[in-house]
């Protein structure tokens, strides 16, 4: 029986393939001797053909960075493994099409019947980019079938090139003779191998090929001594010889409905965005214009979107009859969801920017102009391609680590991502700099609430920085890995893929954080509405006998009340545990419910706020910022955000891990539990210290 592997990029929809092409008819082990899930099923051809599908763990390049990328090595490097496989699907992401063919190039060098799978076709379409599938086949010299995995559309095509593929002519994209003849051609006779890629990679990665011996490990190294095949150097000079061919597929294949400039103005342009001292300027302006843009172009739709959920919550309290539900309904779900979707302007901009400098070739400047500084703190240049996506989210930034094939490099890159400000915090950050920053113009034009969120941004990234120099210094090994990227030609943006992308990111922030958000303004609600004891039952009684000699109105005997409500409630009963630690901080028990439900996700801070100062309140009062804004500090009488509490917040929050799912995503990445408590521990401290000195210096 056939064996045919499917080998992708991580997320270029490899498990959609493999789930419509075996169906339920698939089963689940592990490869011999790891630990790792190994899928394997069974396909009918057209001509009733029956053969095993086998995927592969998702890997970027054939030189593996962990367990899992290394079976794909051991597997395809190696015909006398069981799971060496009669031809080999590889599938990319078209709409990364560069990046996902240096894959590609590696397996199709070591002789195994291929065929290039171009997934996701529907957001390439959606692009302006147009892929000539018959053009792209005749220059690599293998079947190409376009295809959209997740719907199941060219499967069908699939099948019938499995069953028609024939083995051509062998030609190689990456000429390794050119550079290692004699060493190739000695491994080639020592060890009876045709292909001149293969008998290149055993003298790249013998170290680790599990299917040679020690005796024929040494060989290897002898001739590698010898011939003085040094690796780094060849493994630079082969991915940039594979991305120049790959260049020269996509000019004849892929079209762009974009300007490309010319290649003298791309050259004069770089002269300048990549100097020593220009490049970094001209990058902090660029960051200053974004963090402007975002509280000058954001703040009137923010106010009319914060003011519309406030009118809701006050028009269904008068018009529904009070009950649990209303009340509910009020003051826990339409204040919390009204917390999250505040902030779509501000993603929505942010968004706008970073997809316009990667849609110009901008931000390949930043890797290459940021990896001087990275080498100086043990990291390298891949490090900035994951800590830019941080700006995003963590989660996929400590992801895109696999590419660091170094494992120093690779764990502190990702100790340290969780410093920079994702867009989880972006909603703290701007509704406390909206409470204790005053709006106001330096020189006439520049906004200081602007000025504060980028100094916000930055301090993360430069605590990154400077905890990657500690670790550097923890943390002993020689083996040191390298950056090697092609800039592309400046072009302009694709406006489409802009709007496309400030869409999907603004719809994948309210809709995954508004998950969490409504189940946990859910139980915030029933956490802060009862409680223990009869107390809230009774509060009415036991507020009039505390204040029996004041004299109040109304109005004020009502806030006193719900005030105690909330004291004894279950929410105010957990602040009021923790108060204790971070009243030094100058933060009170409401901040302190706050500072607990941060750890689901960060945002959930503002929705607590606004949750927390609805219970009891008049919801006529407004929004959450005139909410917090009017909150009072009981011991001072004065405001309860003034600057020290405000600014003490804020370092708090850029500096502190909170976020369950990143330590989940760090845990399954290094293994184990061990760097997880390292790094949470390290930061909380870090966070607490800065809070504290940052008070106790303002106040």
């Amino acid at each position: 029986m056939r064996k045919i592997a499917l080998v992708g990029n991580p997320n270029s929809g490899k498990s959609s393939l493999f789930n419509h092409l075996t169906g339920l008819n698939q089963k689940i082990g592990n490869f011999p001797g790891v630990t790792v899930d190994k899928k394997t099923g069974y396909t009918n051809l057209p001509n009733g053909e029956k053969v095993e599908i086998i995927d592969l763990p998702g890997t970027y390049s054939i030189y593996p960075n962990s367990t899992d990328e290394k079976i794909v090595f051991d597997i395809l490097a190696n015909k006398s493994n069981k799971l060496y496989p009669d031809a080999v699907v590889v599938i990319v992401d078209a709409s990364n099409f560069k990046r996902n063919l240096l894959l590609f190039t590696q397996i199709h060098d070591l002789n195994i019947p291929t065929i290039l799978v171009l997934n996701m076709m529907d957001i390439v379409e959606k692009t302006g980019l147009s892929i000539d599938q018959a053009k792209l086949s005749n220059e690599l010299g293998v079947p190409v079938v376009p295809m959209k995995a997740r719907k199941g559309k060219g499967i069908d095509l699939l099948k019938q090139t499995l069953t028609d593929i024939k083995v051509d002519e062998y030609h190689t994209i990456f000429d390794a003779t050119a550079h290692a003849s004699e060493a190739i051609e000695e491994v080639k006779e020592i060890f009876t191998i045709k292909e001149d890629y293969l008998a290149y990679q055993l003298l790249q990665q013998f170290n680790i090929n599990t299917s040679l011996a020690e005796n024929e490990k040494n060989i290897l190294q002898q001739i590698a001594d010898k011939h003085n095949f040094s690796r780094d150097d060849l493994r630079r000079k082969e991915t940039l010889e594979r991305y120049s061919s790959i260049n020269h597929f996509i000019n004849g294949s892929v079209k762009e409905t974009f300007t490309v400039l010319p290649k003298k103005v791309t050259e004069k342009l770089d002269r300048v965005f990549t100097h020593k001292i220009w490049g970094y300027a001209i990058f902090l302006s660029i960051l200053f214009l974004i963090f402007q843009a975002i509280f000058a172009w954001a703040t009137v739709p923010m106010d009319l979107i914060d003011l519309t959920f406030s009118k809701i919550s006050a028009y269904l309290a008068g018009a529904l009859p009070d009950s649990a539900l209303t009340r509910l309904l009020t003051e826990g779900i339409i204040p919390g969801i009204g917390g999250v979707v505040i902030f779509i302007p501000q993603i929505a901009i942010l968004f706008a920017f970073i997809s316009i400098l990667e849609e110009t070739g901008y931000m390949s400047r930043v890797v290459f102009l940021m990896d001087k500084i990275m080498r100086k703190v043990g990291l390298n240049g891949k490090s900035v391609v994951p800590l830019i996506s941080g700006v995003a989210c963590a989660i996929p930034a400590i992801m895109a680590t696999r590419t660091i094939e170094n494992w120093k490099e690779r764990i502190i890159t990702i100790f340290v991502t969780p410093f920079m400000s994702c867009s989880a915090r972006l909603p703290v950050y701007t509704i406390l700099i909206a409470l204790v920053i005053p709006d106001k113009l330096v020189f006439g034009v520049i906004n200081m609430q602007g000025i504060v969120l980028m100094g916000l941004y930055l301090l993360g990234f430069f605590m990154a920085i400077g905890s990657a120099g500690i670790m550097k210094l923890l943390l002993k090994t020689k083996e040191r890995s390298f950056l090697v990227m092609e800039l592309p030609t400046y072009k302009s943006p694709r406006w489409k893929n802009v709007g496309l992308t400030m869409v999907e990111k603004s719809k994948t922030f309210v809709f995954e954080a508004g998950k969490i958000i409504l189940a946990i303004s859910i139980i915030l609600w029933v956490l802060a509405s009862y409680g223990p004891g009869d107390h809230i039952e009774n509060a009415q009684v036991e507020v009039a006998e505390l204040v029996k000699d004041q004299r109040l109105t109304p109005e004020e005997f009502d806030n006193k009340v719900q005030a105690y409500k909330l004291e004894k409630s279950y929410a105010g009963i957990f602040g009021k545990a923790i108060e204790p630690v971070i009243t030094p901080l100058g933060y009170d028990w409401k901040i302190g419910i706050a500072l607990i439900t941060s750890f689901a996700a960060r945002e959930v801070f503002v929705s607590t706020m606004a949750t927390i100062y609805s219970i009891g309140d008049d919801v006529e009062e407004g929004t959450i910022k005139n909410r917090m804004r009017s909150e009072i500090n009981q011991e001072t009488g004065g405001p309860r955000y003034n600057l020290p509490t405000g600014v003490s917040l804020l370092l708090f929050y850029v500096f502190a891990m909170q976020c369950m799912s990143t330590l989940a995503v760090v845990y399954r990445e290094t293994k184990g539990w061990k760097w997880p408590a390292i790094q949470l521990t390290y930061m909380t401290i870090i966070a607490y210290l800065s809070a504290l000195i940052a008070y106790n210096v303002l106040s």
